[in-house]
């Protein structure tokens, strides 16, 4: 029996943590519930369901706003979202005859057109009837330059573990005998007609504790795939482990290992032949390989070469001269307090910024002058702007669209260069009459004196009485940015009946780039939710509403949110939507894909990481004889990233308290 003052300081904090998790585990009278399909948990949540449908059915606005969601979800008058392979675009479509959806190309003339004549490739309604699969599509991946082999990803149930199966396109069929991969998490690239790149479950101890795979391999056609070669092995506490190529006209071919080492970490590799090669560049940016450079995106700022980049710049040099030991990189983009880049392209001659400046995208073009890149032109366009590639190798062309909240969206074709080079491919109709209501961008300060900004889409007549139903939605995490987009459902279900709509731009989010998002990271989490609190208060301050009328909104990292708020200041809110939410902090890296979210949040394991998890964990810190908003928990039994039991387990707690 070891003796614990024979322990060390560290080695006795970490026996205390495991010593107090067995026992909350054992103390917890819900882990049922975790159990996702188990008979009892599952006739559990019929019951509740069957509770929460007579409620809302009970509403007298129900039927027409699920007949006009229905209406709006399911209309044809959509923009369809295309990608070029092989002079065709492609694009995957469902409405209310096609449920599980159709893959569908034309040509960019017909695509043109109001009316496009499309030519089906896949039908999932009828590959899942007959094959009696609920299948949902998932995507696919064809190999260049030919495009006639694909490999397509097909989901049951829309789990995030898939089967890929290799489809040949001039046939419309699946590849008989071809590539094939059970279920599992993970994914394969094509290397050439007859080799594939693979990741997957290749058996046991093959995945890490985030459920991903971690061993990647090369799969020659015709062979098991338990003789594939290997490529690289990862260790069980990496996120995941993936090889991919890189295939540009003109430019050499090279394929790349990626090792994720926590969620925001990696080391990337160059494999030649037999060699992997670690490219020397900070494990946190964005590094891409393309048009025969070396692309580095920085989330922290990185000195090299005698030269120092701040956080958030692009920088850019030879990929050869890289290799060769050389670090004199070009600065291309060059970040403020509100200026940040939110994505970017390469045309065969421009290099095509997105730009986030105060949580507005504009579209801005660069091209090589003297060696250099140097800006050209800024799009003007109305509405917030963003761009698209097409997949060419030999074309200045790509998408551009255009929305807010209040105007729909338009897909437009730029030519990089010049300043008429444009052309309108597609509008949305208007759902919902636009023309009562205006948008305000406002500040707020946060709890620290952080200056927050947030949207709200109210009727330009408001009376500023407190009375007015107001929807706040957040998100806060995972440098997502929360930005202007046109919503047909909001309009219609919220506006139209009387409501206001707010979108809070909190820490954590990506709406100014790297700092705002390592701002709300681990032991700083709470300011995330002050933030979102401060919007509350503010909304309330200035009489856009009051607690007995302000519902707050949020899915995922967003349930984790609005949980956590609604726990920490329930007396600020009337109603809570909670949608697929992290709730249980102290379990959630057991369950499902949460391990690979420890560099998000912290481990609840290291004593140090369980001080600031546990002063904000919603199943943790819910109280009974406490009056919380009405809340409504949504969850599926399908997600395979964000276990149901989150869900599950605090509102069996909430109704027990």
């Amino acid at each position: 029996m070891i003796r614990l003052h024979e322990l060390k300081i560290a080695a006795l904090a970490a026996l205390g943590v495991a010593v107090m998790h067995t026992a909350v585990a054992q103390a917890d009278p819900y882990l049922w519930l975790e159990d996702v399909a188990g008979e009892k948990a599952i006739t559990w949540v019929k019951e509740q369901n069957a509770k929460s449908q007579k409620l809302l059915e009970a509403e007298p606005l129900f039927a027409t706003i699920r007949d006009k969601t229905l209406e709006i979800v399911n209309s044809r008058a959509r923009i369809p979202a295309v990608s070029e392979r092989g002079g065709f675009l492609y694009n995957f479509w469902q409405d209310e005859k096609q449920i599980r959806g159709v893959w569908r190309r034309t040509t960019m003339a017909e695509y043109k057109k109001a009316m496009p004549a499309w030519e089906t490739v896949l039908d999932l309604d009828q590959l899942a009837k007959d094959e009696k699969e609920n299948w949902v599509w998932k995507g696919a991946t064809c190999l260049k330059p030919d495009y006639t082999r694909c490999l397509v990803d097909l989901s049951r149930g829309g789990a995030d573990a898939s089967v890929i199966r290799e489809y040949d396109l001039p046939s419309k069929s699946f590849v008989v005998g071809g590539f094939q991969l059970t279920e599992s998490k993970g994914g394969a690239a094509w290397a050439d007609r007859d080799t594939l790149l693979v990741q997957t479950n290749f058996g046991a101890g093959s995945m890490t504790q985030s459920g991903y795979p971690r061993i990647t391999k090369e799969w020659k056609r015709g062979t098991p795939i338990e003789t594939a070669k290997l490529i690289f092995e990862g260790i069980d506490a990496d996120i995941s482990v993936t090889t991919f190529q890189v295939d540009q006209k003109g430019y050499k071919k090279r394929q790349f290992v990626n090792r994720g080492l926590t969620f925001y970490t990696t080391a990337l590799y160059l494999r030649e032949g037999e060699t992997l090669i670690k490219l020397d560049v900070p494990p946190d940016a964005g590094t891409s390989y393309a048009h025969g450079g070396l692309w580095v995106s920085l989330k922290t700022p990185w000195t090299v070469g005698g030269k120092s980049y701040p956080q958030g710049a692009l920088i850019t040099m030879d990929f050869e001269r890289f290799l060769k030991g050389e670090r004199d990189f070009e600065m291309v983009f060059e970040p403020n307090a509100r200026k940040s880049l939110d994505g970017w392209t390469l045309t065969k001659n421009f290099l095509v910024l997105n730009v986030l400046e105060n949580v507005k995208n504009t579209v801005w073009e660069y091209r090589l002058v003297g060696g250099k890149w140097a800006q050209q032109s800024k799009l003007a366009l109305e509405g917030n702007q963003k761009m698209a590639a097409l997949d060419r190798d030999d074309s200045d062309d790509y998408f551009v669209t255009a929305t807010d909240y209040l105007t729909p969206s338009t897909l437009w074709l730029r030519t990089a260069g010049g300043s008429n080079n444009i052309e309108k491919l597609k509008s949305l109709p208007a759902f919902f009459e636009a023309s009562p209501y205006k948008v305000e961008q406002r500040e707020v300060a946060s709890k620290d004196g952080e200056r927050i900004p947030y949207f709200v889409v109210m009727r330009k007549d408001t009376k500023l009485d407190g009375k007015n139903p107001t929807l706040l939605y957040g998100y806060g995490g995972f440098q997502i940015s929360l930005l202007p987009a046109y919503s047909g459902t909001i309009g219609n279900a919220w506006l139209d009946n009387g409501g206001i709509y707010v979108v809070g731009n909190i820490r954590g989010g990506g709406e100014f780039g790297p700092r705002w998002h390592l701002a709300g990271l681990k032991e700083n989490r709470q300011k995330v939710y002050d933030d979102f609190i401060a919007v509350a208060e503010d909304l309330i301050a200035s009489k856009i509403t009051s607690p007995r009328h302000l519902a707050i909104s949020g899915g995922s990292n967003g349930g984790l949110l609005v949980g956590a708020v609604m726990v920490q200041r329930p007396e600020l809110f009337r109603a809570v939507l909670c949608s697929v939410p992290l709730l249980d902090m102290q379990r959630y890296h057991k369950l499902l894909a949460g391990a690979s979210w420890v560099a998000e949040y912290g481990n609840p394991e290291t004593p140090a990481e369980w001080e600031y998890i546990s002063k904000y964990s919603p199943y943790q810190n819910v109280k009974p004889g406490v009056k919380y908003p009405k809340v409504l928990f949504v969850t599926s039994t399908r997600d395979d990233r964000v276990h149901p039991g989150h869900a599950r387990k605090m509102m069996a707690k909430m109704m027990a308290q």
